[in-house]
């Protein structure tokens, strides 16, 4: 019966065009020296409000993840957790610790946090949270090694989730520096895409129980016309549709890194471009792309509140018409929101 509830939970996330959103700020302590904001559990704590007392957050986002501190919190209407499920909203956290440098190559990036994952997971599902995230980052063209010892590091996190009733939503960025064409990106995608698949099977990781939050399939940033949306779309679709079971409960494109516009431009062709009887809902998820123009905004002043959440509700807003296959460029208007904003 836990695989059942882990699968309507999964499907849930990503009912009706809503994304996962990253509520808190894992780059805090750079973002707000910059704002010069103290870096203090007081300021962290209204920062959160910011966006947790938000009006119509609910519409957009089936789950919000949050970081261990804020799990663990409370806020203008009791427990962060409580307050997000009052809503309709699925809490979850970030689950790993970051990432190191993977010995024997030229310093590729693997995930850790593996060590007391199992014990940590039974908490957080005391806490009250739905789903746990786990990133991989891998280089445009990562070596064999990487590719291995990300995928068997996100499959165990999915099983070790799964087992605690938690639906595992997995990150696979594959950064986008570089002046490489399409066919890199595809290529790259699918390796990484292939393993995990192969090392989610053999975890015993229940395909229906989990969101995939990959990348899209892009040329890199400095290559000539990366902002190519119909190559996009070609490529991304292709390269899921070779590797990805039908299974599985949904695609959350991360969002971070590209030009919101035009993040939201490819995922509505996405959409678009899909046939009628889709394996998987395609949708977003969204974390300082979204944040960034509200914390400056806000910048810790009372009567800036409302501003700063009109700018986050408005990058939601966005993303959700997109993963309805809605979005047009007349929406980036903010006065476009289709309900009133209090503070």
């Amino acid at each position: 019966m836990r695989a059942d509830r882990v699968a309507a939970l999964a499907a849930a996330l990503v009912a009706g065009g809503r994304g996962v959103v990253a509520l808190d700020e894992p780059a805090r302590s750079r973002r707000f020296a910059a704002l010069e904001l103290p870096d203090t559990a007081e300021v962290r704590r209204a920062w959160r409000e910011v966006a947790l007392e938000a009006p119509g957050w609910e519409r957009f986002a089936g789950g919000a993840i949050l970081s261990d501190e804020s799990i663990r919190s409370t806020g203008a209407r009791g427990s962060v957790v409580a307050a997000l499920r009052a809503r309709g909203i699925v809490p979850g956290v970030a689950l790993d610790a970051g990432a190191a440098p993977l010995p024997g190559t030229l310093g590729e990036p693997v995930t850790e946090g593996l060590d007391g994952l199992r014990r940590r997971l039974t908490e957080y599902a005391l806490l009250g949270a739905g789903f746990g995230t786990w990133r991989a980052v891998f280089r445009a063209e990562p070596s064999d090694e990487a590719v291995a010892a990300n995928a068997h590091a996100l499959a165990r996190c999915a099983a070790l989730a799964q087992e605690n009733g938690l639906v595992p939503v997995l990150e696979l960025e594959l950064r986008d520096e570089g002046d490489h064409d399409v066919t890199v990106a595809a290529a790259s995608a699918e390796r990484v895409l292939r393993r995990t698949i192969a090392e989610l099977a053999a975890a015993r990781v229940a395909f229906d129980g989990l969101l995939l939050a990959p990348t899209m399939v892009a040329a890199g940033r400095s290559a000539p016309a990366n902002d190519d949306v119909t190559e996009v779309v070609a490529e991304t679709l292709r390269v899921l549709g070779a590797t990805v079971p039908v299974a599985v409960a949904g695609i959350a494109f991360l969002i971070d890194g590209q030009p919101p516009a035009l993040a939201a431009q490819r995922l509505c062709a996405l959409n678009r471009a899909m046939p009628r009887r889709r394996p998987w809902p395609l949708t977003f998820s969204y974390g300082a792309a979204l944040r960034t123009a509200a914390l400056e905004t806000w910048r810790g002043r009372e009567e800036r509140v409302a501003d700063a959440r009109r700018l986050l509700l408005h990058r939601a807003y966005c993303a959700n018409a997109a993963a309805c296959g809605a979005y047009s460029a007349k929406l980036e208007d903010p006065r476009t929101l289709a309900f009133p904003l209090a503070a």
